[in-house]
């Protein structure tokens, strides 16, 4: 019996990437391809500000096909539940009836997914829900994966965590009362080697910005 068929909504980061793992080894579900939301200003990913060259990378690496959502900056909420909704009614239609999430546990955040899902016909895909982050940010790290640091939010983290590697090292300096694989907000990853991946991404960090009222850690091809 052929499994269902799934998008995984991929942000580029740790806990999407560990999620295609999870999902790959429990075989419940058949990913087909990555989703991913890119600022058409910047034409990066947005929230994390990996550059488009680098998220193909990834794709090509994870061995599946990407699908990019192009939004403005900003993007009113409406304008991206607009576009997304022509994304999901597109991948229905090819048989794709559910999708991948690698939310932890906010539990807004999964309800507004589903409620969104719902009006398509579609399901999420949880495979990360409620485990232990301390735990789960150990887990990826034995399992091989690797990631910098590409976003952090300067009032839950000191900016001298941006472009660090995400390992047993990072974990270790975390300060008390940050979650150790960021759920809320302290930091985003670009997750560049790993079981997901056939080979790991060549890059590098380069400089290190402030916009918006976060620090952005650039990652470079190499």
């Amino acid at each position: 019996m052929d499994r269902p068929k799934a998008l995984l909504a991929w942000s580029s980061g740790k806990d999407s990437a560990f999620a295609l793992h999870v999902v790959r080894e429990e075989g419940a579900v058949e990913v087909v391809g990555l989703l991913t939301t890119v600022n058409d200003v910047y034409d990066r990913v947005a929230m994390h500000g990996v550059r488009r060259a680098l998220l193909s990378a990834q794709a090509e690496a994870a061995g599946l096909p990407l699908t990019v959502v192009t939004i403005p900056s900003p993007c009113p909420n409406e304008v991206y539940e607009a576009r997304m909704d022509v994304a999901m009614r597109a991948a229905k239609a090819q048989g794709i009836e559910h999708v991948v999430f690698g939310d932890l546990f906010l539990a807004d955040i999964r309800a507004y997914r589903e409620r969104q899902l719902s009006r398509v016909g579609m399901q999420g895909v949880f495979p990360l829900w409620l485990r232990d982050t301390s735990s789960l940010a150990r887990a990826m790290i034995e399992s091989g994966l690797r990631a910098h640091v590409v976003c952090i939010d300067p009032t839950k983290l000191d900016r001298r965590f941006a472009g660090r590697t995400f390992d047993e090292t990072f974990l270790a300096d975390l300060p008390a009362g940050v979650d150790p694989c960021g759920e809320n907000g302290e930091f985003h990853s670009f997750a560049f080697a790993g079981p997901m991946f056939a080979r790991p991404v060549a890059c590098r960090t380069g400089i290190v910005v402030e916009r918006d009222g976060f620090v952005f850690a650039d990652v470079v091809p190499t």
